[in-house]
């Protein structure tokens, strides 16, 4: 017979009271305390030695229990740790040390304590008697492992953990813990001290409990046996479906069909939900009944939605600089913000995605980049179409309850790219209008959020739609029609005017290859020279973008190939005195300066739509009354710049040296030509100035100057817009010197190395520089010293200084 040993101790512990668990020696357990007595009882403990002592209730529904709602054995516990939730709980985790008898309760204002007699019971395993001991073990892990036979949902690892204990007593512990079910028998296991007898007693509640399970499952297979009974039922119900769908009634199969369509798609519990309810709403109605049919629409489109279906990014950016490079020229300042975004997404996953505006000129690319975009990033690629849209339902959608209801556009892409994380692009974001019907530019504010965009709510579906995974870039030729809070929800990203190598390239690699495909062409077949190229392009198009220059690529392919066809030629080659040939006449004039220096005429520079331009300003002084004329479709700003000119020479007439009394016995005429076309902005205000100042004093401007710059009443010259333009159209008409407002200086790296290269620039900073640089004073005046470039071999560009002089190039 075993022997024990036993070893007792007398402890006064703070209790908590556990309802439906029951703590056992060398066992972790892990509860949440809810009741303050126990989070009291836990914090005392904790603020100890972290030794507390855990009982049973016997009633689970007592709230606040007494002594005699407890059980009289219990176990001593080690807090091991303890974490607060959000809710206010204490969750805590302890392991048990030893069983314990209550032998006294004292009841406290915050919780209750306990003096206990600890006692534990060893086998003393050197005087033998292991015999017995292995048999019960066997005995327990036999009864076990028959029980465990009836549990579906039981796993192998309850019997290894079981097997692998060599403890009698932990073991009937290990397994009353984990295999019995009733709280009361687990109490019973606790309260015997006795290891052996534990496991003789663990034997017998473990035989009760598969006796159970046996009789469970051969009721289960008689109840199955009878279902089958029941099949008589479900064919006459499937021929009564029949029946029904002959009299044009609800069979029943769209229904089912829609639950397992709900059920495949994995949708959020808030859809899933929702769409549950309508399709209950459907197998109710009649089937022909209009509401059914708003219930049939509405539970389609909801269920193309694509919830949770994603795409993978592609987080390469040597591979989306490759991808962008191939498909656009130029445009670096959006591709290196694409790529920093690319960057960042690989380093940071979660980033939301960023939300960009392209804004430039027609026919720039901006559609095209945002296509390039998408295939950079491994995305879908869905275009929204905006211009002209006057409807905030075509942004949120309608009610569905309106006859022909349907989403809005932001839902329509979603379900036409089939990921929830598309590209999607708004163009023509400029072009919408507003009227009775709504603003849709409001509409998009949601959208545009990254903030809001999450729980984005379109009027038709009804439901919370996640946005915040989709990459928004909007298009617009200009801001000025778009409100201000929509601009303030994107990154402004500007698209200049290609430059002239920019459109050679783009030519090169893109249009001509594209237009020989589409004519059936090949590069042996027809060859374009670069000088053809530039004649096509300064002789045929003027225009920011490229549209017009593919076009007339295109019209080159077409008579082309029918030179090849007929005349049975293999090869041809276009260079530019070709191009008259297949094109005609030069369509565009160029601007060129004049071969001498002209009184009156000033070389001003305009930015337009199709990028820069030579404005010129003339002047005429005639005998009369001081009237002043001014003609060429100017707007009111150039009309102000004017009289601003008058003023500012009256005021400095004799540092001038012209007739102070001019505003009295002279009439001024200032006409810019192309007066068809309207002209209006400040940056033509030194050019103004500098043509009345030579038409009054009749000295000569030079002819290959050019000037932009605004004008104020002091004579500061004040920065403008559009540098990069303006230089490349004075260097295409023959300029060699540009006077620039010296602000814009920081602007000057953003110009066509090229035109930087062959262009000298003058900043100026007041009227008297920009005039004693740009009008021809008399010989003797004239220092004889010619201004060059900087010398500083550091200078990224020539700069002539604004004080400096220089001999024109002809007298």
């Amino acid at each position: 017979m075993p022997k024990y040993i036993e070893k007792i101790e007398k402890l006064t512990l703070p209790v908590i009271p556990l309802r439906g668990i029951v703590a056992f020696p060398a066992l972790p357990l892990n509860f949440e305390l809810s009741r303050d007595i126990s989070i009291s009882a836990c914090s005392t403990a904790s603020a100890s030695d972290m030794y507390i002592f855990l009982v049973s209730q016997k009633e689970l529904d007592k709230e606040y229990p007494q002594p005699q709602d407890l059980y009289t054995v219990g176990v001593v516990a080690k807090i091991r740790q303890t974490l607060k939730t959000s809710e206010g709980h204490l969750r805590v985790i302890a392991e048990g040390i030893c069983r314990a008898t209550v032998t006294a309760y004292a009841v406290g204002e915050d919780h209750m304590n306990a003096e206990v007699m600890s006692k534990t019971v060893s086998i003393d395993r050197s005087l033998g008697g292991d015999v017995k001991v292995e048999a019960l073990m066997n005995e327990a892990l036999t009864a076990l492992e028959n029980m465990v036979k009836y549990i579906p949902s039981s796993t192998d690892e309850l019997l290894l953990t079981a097997k692998a204990l060599k403890n009698p007593g932990l073991l009937a512990d290990f397994i009353a813990s984990n295999a019995l079910v009733r709280l009361e028998d687990k109490q019973q296991i606790l309260e015997m001290y006795e290891p052996l007898r534990r496991l003789e007693k663990l034997t017998i509640l473990l035989d009760g409990e598969a006796e159970l399970l046996q009789t469970e499952a051969s009721i289960h297979q008689r109840v199955r046996e009878q279902i089958d009974d029941n099949q008589r039922d479900y064919y006459l119900r499937e021929q009564l479906k029949v029946i029904q769908g002959e009299l044009g009634m609800d069979s029943g199969d769209e229904v089912e069909e829609y639950y397992d369509k709900i059920a495949k798609a994995h949708l959020p519990k808030e859809v899933e939900q929702k769409l549950l309810k309508e399709v209950g709403r459907l197998n109710k109605t009649q089937y022909g009944s209009p509401e059914a049919s708003v219930l049939r629409t509405y539970l389609d489109t909801c269920l193309e939605i694509p919830w949770s279906k994603s795409s993978a990014d592609r987080a390469d950016v040597a591979a989306a600089k490759k991808i962008l490079d191939a498909d656009h020229d130029g445009l670096e300042k959006v591709k290196d913000r694409i790529l920093e975004y690319i960057a960042v997404r690989q380093l940071s996953p979660n980033l939301k995605s960023q939300i960009l505006c392209f804004v430039g000129p027609p026919g720039i690319g901006k559609t095209s980049l945002a296509a390039s975009i998408a295939r950079a990033m491994h995305r879908k690629y869905v275009r929204v179409s905006l211009g002209g849209i006057r409807d905030e339902a075509d942004i949120r959608g309608h009610r569905k309850t309106y006859i022909g209801a349907m989403p809005g556009r932001i839902v329509n892409a979603l379900v036409q790219a089939g990921t929830r994380n598309p590209l999607i692009l708004l163009d023509e974001v400029d072009k919408m209008c507003s009227d009775a019907h709504g603003d849709p530019a409001s509409a998009l504010l949601e959208v545009l959020d990254s903030e809001q965009n999450k729980t984005f709510r379109d009027h038709f579906i009804e439901m919370p739609l996640d946005l915040s995974d989709c990459v928004f870039i909007a298009t617009a030729n200009t801001l000025d029609t778009v409100p201000r809070p929509l601009i303030d929800r994107m990154e402004i990203l500007e698209l200049t005017t290609y430059t002239k190598n920019e459109k050679l390239a783009i030519a090169k690699n893109h249009l001509i290859p594209k237009q020989l495909k589409r004519h059936g062409l090949t590069r042996r077949m027809l060859r374009f020279s670069d000088d053809a190229i530039h004649e096509i392009i300064d002789g045929y198009t003027r225009e920011s973008g490229v549209r017009n220059l593919e076009r007339e690529i295109g019209a080159v392919c077409r008579k082309a190939a029918r030179r090849i066809v007929e005349s049975k030629i293999k090869t041809l080659t276009v260079r530019a005195e070709d191009v008259v040939s297949y094109l005609g006449v030069r369509k565009m004039i160029p601007d060129r300066i004049f071969d001498a220096d002209p009184i009156g005429v000033v070389n001003g520079l305009a930015y337009t739509e199709s990028g820069g331009d030579l404005l010129r300003i003339e002047t005429v002084i005639m005998e009369g009354t001081g009237k002043l004329e001014l003609t060429g479709s100017l707007g009111d700003v150039m009309k102000e710049s004017a009289h601003l000119a008058v003023s500012y020479i009256r005021a400095h007439a004799a540092e001038l040296r012209v007739d102070p009394d001019f505003y009295k016995t002279k009439d001024i005429h200032i006409h810019v030509p192309e007066g068809a076309v309207p002209k209006d902005g400040p940056s033509a205000g030194v050019s103004i100035l500098t043509s009345l100042t030579s038409a009054l004093s009749g000295n000569p401007v030079h002819r290959d100057i050019a000037m932009t710059g605004e004008l104020t009443l002091t004579g500061r010259v004040l920065a403008i817009g559009g540098l990069k333009e303006k230089t490349t159209a004075a260097w295409s008409a023959g300029v060699n010197t540009v006077l620039i407002p010296a602000d814009n200086q920081r602007d000057l790296e953003e110009i066509d190395p090229v035109v930087r290269k062959q262009l000298c620039f003058v900043p100026c900073r007041t009227a008297q520089e920009v005039l004693r640089a740009a009008i021809v004073l008399p010989l003797p005046t004239v220092q004889h010293e010619a201004l060059s470039p900087l010398s500083d071999e550091s200078a990224e560009f020539p700069v002539i200084p604004a004080d400096g002089m220089r001999v024109p190039a002809r007298m």
